[in-house]
């Protein structure tokens, strides 16, 4: 007997776009998936089982999300600018966090994509996430937020090369000539982009690159303290410090009181991403904005868009602005 995934391995598709594509004419498919679903149905003579596809019903209003940190300051507010428009527009949200788990990642898309919700959007994606492209290939809605590598998948992002390079310009035109940078995950994109950012701007300004001065993430809160100390504490020590997010400029603020300097009289500190906390510090923090809350509306927006059929014919990579915010923390 014919099955659904004996049809989706002659299309070359996964079992859940099969669904997609014979479960309701109104689900968003890519009109060439669509047509080998089709025809695939065609040549093996698969009939569907109409019980079952009366029990799984067509939409199911709701959409997925995938964050990586919960912890991590930057996301209630993509969440909440997710929640809320995907609210007025009769959907629900479900969400989980990966924890930048890979195995996390990929269960929970399998078990979502076999018909529990009709969109994905995505917030944790990596290098390897293979598993995301797939469904961008297999005709499933999906939207990406904040990471990106150049995929041919909807995606709401900053120019992070751009906002690093103003941010290390800012210092510069402070008067700030040995600028350390606390760099992030360099395997990810957006931290890897913020730092060629960097680089760019020192170079722009003739200013020789240091790599004494770039401090890399390491395990853990403590190890990165240390590594912030060691530098603060050498001979030629930095006047300024750009962290690539706020959670690391908090580290770097209290490194730099630890060891005696004040900021900014002896040291500037600019983070990044403005997280709530971010100006309720002592001093408060300058820092670069993200317009987060307005991303995740947009990635809502966008992934409904796709699934009543009306997203655009190639997928669209909206990038929004950043703003600097001049606080306390700089001169």
């Amino acid at each position: 007997m014919i099955n659904i995934k004996m049809v989706a391995e002659k299309a070359g598709v996964s079992a859940s776009t099969v669904s997609r594509v014979l479960g309701s004419k109104q689900a968003y498919v890519a009109k060439e998936t669509r047509e080998k679903v089709l025809e695939a149905v065609q040549e093996l003579q698969y009939t569907p089982n109409m019980h079952a596809k009366g029990l799984r019903g067509g939409r199911t209003n709701s959409i997925a999300l995938l964050i990586p940190d919960i912890e991590n300051e930057m996301f209630p507010p993509i969440i909440k600018g997710i929640e809320t428009y995907a609210r007025k527009n009769g959907y629900n949200l479900m969400l989980s966090c990966t924890n930048e788990d890979i195995d996390i990642e990929k269960n929970f898309i399998n078990k979502m994509s076999q018909g529990a919700v009709d969109g994905f959007v995505i917030c944790s994606m990596t290098q390897n996430s293979d598993h995301v492209r797939q469904l961008q290939r297999d005709g499933i809605p999906v939207v990406l937020v904040a990471r990106y590598y150049g995929d041919k998948i909807n995606a709401v992002v900053i120019d992070n090369f751009h906002a690093g390079y103003d941010a290390t310009n800012y210092l510069i035109n402070s008067g700030n000539k040995r600028i350390a940078i606390v760099v992030g995950r360099t395997d990810l994109s957006l931290y890897r982009e913020r730092y060629e950012g960097y680089k760019a701007a020192l170079k722009n300004a003739n200013i020789i690159y240091d790599d004494q001065l770039v401090i890399h993430e390491t395990s853990g809160a403590n190890g990165l303290y240390k590594a912030i100390m060691n530098v603060l504490k050498s001979a030629d020590r930095p006047d300024a410090i750009f962290a690539t997010n706020d959670h690391k400029a908090i580290i770097s603020m209290q490194a730099v009181s630890d060891v005696g300097l004040r900021i900014p009289e002896d040291i500037s500190v600019l983070g990044f991403d403005n997280i709530k906390i971010s100006k309720l510090l002592n001093p408060p923090l300058s820092t670069v904005s993200q317009p987060l809350y307005d991303m995740g509306s947009l990635a809502a927006k966008k992934l409904i868009n796709i699934i009543n059929g009306n997203g655009p014919v190639e997928p669209v990579v909206d990038v929004f602005d950043t703003e600097i915010i001049v606080r306390k923390t700089t001169k």
